[in-house]
């Protein structure tokens, strides 16, 4: 079966791609949102540098090199929610959670926040 439009599998490659699956598989369902999010938000960049790199016209490599200059999480959302979608489906796991208090929220959301904030440093401004 060919990988989806929406699948990092065109960027990174199969191999990468399986292990990736495998990795997200096996850490999300008891892992924190705090040390999934820049996890993944890594996997993006990644996939991302390797995107830029790419001269072709596939959706996946279009959406990644559109997040990159995107400067606020709301902006970047439409563009890696379904690529970040698909991983978590290839996964089989969920990127929705319920906290404690029984209020849901999304691990896909701070991905993106991570994403975007990747290469901010509060601390030099």
């Amino acid at each position: 079966m060919p990988p989806s439009t929406q699948s990092l599998q065109q960027v990174i490659g199969s191999v990468k791609y399986t292990t990736w699956v495998d990795m997200l598989r096996r850490l999300v369902p008891d892992g924190r949102t705090h040390r999934l999010a820049p996890l993944v938000a890594g996997m993006l960049q990644y996939a991302t540098l390797l995107a830029n790199d790419m001269n072709n016209e596939e959706p996946v490599v279009q959406r990644l090199q559109e997040a990159a200059e995107a400067y606020d999480p709301e902006e970047a959302k439409p563009l890696l929610l379904p690529i970040i979608d698909q991983l978590f489906a290839d996964a089989g796991v969920s990127y929705q959670r319920t906290n404690a208090r029984g209020r849901g929220y999304s691990i896909a959301d701070e991905i993106i926040y991570e994403y975007v904030q990747w290469y901010d440093m509060p601390w030099e401004s």
